[in-house]
């Protein structure tokens, strides 16, 4: 038998590699092979998927402090994921944000060292912002914005959320009082009409123009293209490829809802694998109401072995619970 494992990472417990490389160690166990194909969708772990960083440079970071952000270049395609260099984790949580003065200054700086290293493509994932700045910083960082001429880039979005609408969406999340958030949503929308009238680009219309408080849709404006982030990373490592060839697929993450099969992990990797005709193991932490309907065989790690031992021993239990259903 031959296994893809292609999770996502179990939040606060452990990556998408650790749980990848769980299933194959469950894999050789059992007398299975396993390709280990951890996933993201844009958000925290888009390096990890495509081979982890080999790049640093200081930037400027959400609050104007200086950062060391990893990033990742091979074959001139650059890989940054514009939470090391302007996440909210970089400011010690929502309660540590100045939610109005945050900037995504530092991802641009970011995507501008790529370029200057010789980058022709430059893949952005933007989950985990402390920033809803409509992107407005990192243009600043990028000016003059020619040297983006014969670049391709590209956002891999973890949301839909439109432009105007990430104040209220996400704003909270950041930190942002209900007074901030109003002030934050009338801020992107003059800016959406800065944009409009400086780029010609309407950043309200664009689906996941709103991704990272804005950033997607402030990129768009320099020739950015949006794409929903687990699709483009699959691309990237040719997940359904690699999944046509196995026997079986083995799918999860922390918590799994009805919002796991619109644009995430599970529910991409899930279509994959009925496309290709392959059965699916689905190893969640929990379930949280409502659920999807189809994931396969499923199993909750909570519900099967308790919720504080499914939060201590997340990556051991994934590996016992695929060994258990690999010898069953």
């Amino acid at each position: 038998m031959h296994i893809v494992a292609a999770p996502d990472k179990f939040r606060g417990t452990a990556t998408a590699a650790q749980v990848a490389d769980a299933v194959a160690l469950a894999a050789e166990r059992a007398g299975a092979t396993a390709d280990t194909a951890p996933m993201a969708d844009g958000g925290e772990g888009t390096l990890e998927v495509v081979g982890g960083a080999n790049r640093t440079t200081t930037v400027t970071g959400p609050l104007g402090d200086p950062v060391e952000a990893p990033w990742r270049l091979h074959r001139h395609t650059a890989v940054i994921e514009m939470a090391r260099a302007s996440g909210l984790a970089l400011v010690g949580g929502a309660e540590a944000n100045d939610p109005l003065g945050a900037t995504t200054y530092g991802t641009g700086e970011l995507i501008d060292a790529a370029v200057e290293r010789g980058a022709r493509r430059v893949l952005v994932g933007v989950g985990g912002s402390a920033t809803t700045d409509g992107g407005l910083g990192a243009l600043r960082a990028l000016y003059p914005t020619q040297r983006l001429r014969g670049v391709e880039l590209a956002v891999a979005c973890d949301v839909r959320t439109r432009f105007t609408d990430a104040a209220e969406v996400f704003g909270p999340q950041k930190g942002a009082s209900p007074s901030q958030v109003e002030l934050l949503r009338r801020r992107l929308e003059r800016l959406s009409q800065v944009y409009a009238e400086t780029y010609g680009v309407e950043v309200g219309d664009l689906e996941g123009s709103g991704a990272a408080g804005g950033l997607a849709g402030g990129l768009a404006c320099v020739g950015a293209e949006l794409c929903n982030g687990f699709e483009l990373l699959a691309e990237e490592v040719d997940l359904y490829g690699r999944i046509e060839r196995a026997d079986l697929v083995v799918t999860g993450e922390g918590a799994l809802d009805a919002t796991s099969v619109q644009g995430k992990v599970v529910g991409g990797v899930l279509d994959m694998a009925v496309a290709a005709g392959v059965p699916v193991l689905t190893v969640v932490g929990k379930v949280d109401d409502p659920a999807p309907a189809v994931c396969g065989e499923l199993v909750s790690l909570s519900d099967r072995y308790g919720t504080d031992a499914a939060m201590a021993d997340t990556v051991r239990l994934v590996s016992e619970t695929v060994y258990d259903f690999l010898a069953s």
